[in-house]
């Protein structure tokens, strides 16, 4: 085993300079996954359980849904939340029973609400979806991957968090679903610096595109809406 005495973040930065690192690239058409965009996550103002890395990554997620739905591409913003008895997180819900625990995050709680800053477009305003998901991949046991099969999509583009949990879990399986997988760095967050940025490099280095967000809005940029089709209304 190779050893460093680098930081997760000096580590992550001499990946990231690297310029001959090995791109998946971006496809023909995308679907946005939004991670866990809630208040138990975001709202460091009020949950022990909330992180925030980048001050501007709402507003980042902003614009790219706002581009997504400008090219009638799939906008999907997942959530976890739990019934009364907890028994549906499993035994992910075992270790410890807390106010702040996961399973503790209960259907209709402020904990399992969205982020008010999160421009949410459901129903008479738009055809964002919604998921609720009750383990770290939004895949797992979520409509998503028929989803992404109805609208013909070959790329992911991943945001929210934590960097450590659901957004590298749901990327490792959008690379082993065949996707290809783009995560914009300033989009994703952690509790600690050390998780985030070692997640990061291990998604860059085997499952993903770890970019800056930048590139991602100008290569939605650089494309032409399609006409409208029946599988807008996927």
């Amino acid at each position: 085993m190779e050893t460093s005495s680098k930081t997760a973040r000096e580590i992550w930065a001499d990946v990231k300079a690297n310029p001959n690192r090995a791109r998946f690239g971006y496809g023909r058409k995308a679907v946005l996954i939004n991670i866990d965009f809630q208040c138990a996550y975001t709202r460091t103002d009020e949950f022990k359980t909330a992180y925030e890395t980048d001050p501007r990554q709402i507003e980042h997620v902003n614009a790219l849904a706002r581009r997504f739905r400008a090219l009638d591409w799939p906008v999907v913003w997942t959530h976890v939340a739990y019934a009364d008895s907890g028994e549906d997180a499993g035994v992910w819900g075992t270790r410890t029973n807390t106010p702040d625990s996961l399973q503790n995050i209960k259907h209709g709680s402020r904990r399992a609400e969205f982020d008010p800053r999160c421009e949410i477009l459901t129903g008479d305003r738009g055809r964002d979806l919604v998921y609720c998901k009750r383990m770290a991949s939004a895949f797992f046991e979520t409509p998503l991957q028929s989803l992404l099969v109805w609208h013909e999509v070959d790329t992911v583009v991943i945001t929210g968090g934590s960097t450590s949990g659901c957004v590298r879990a749901t990327g490792v399986d959008s690379l082993m679903r065949g996707y290809r997988t783009i995560v914009p760095e300033q989009c994703v967050a952690d509790k600690h610096e050390s998780y985030h940025f070692a997640n990061l490099t291990d998604l860059m280095l085997k499952y993903a595109d770890v970019v800056d967000v930048t590139e991602t809005l100008a290569w939605l940029d650089g494309l032409t809406p399609s006409p409208a089709s029946g599988r807008g209304q996927g």
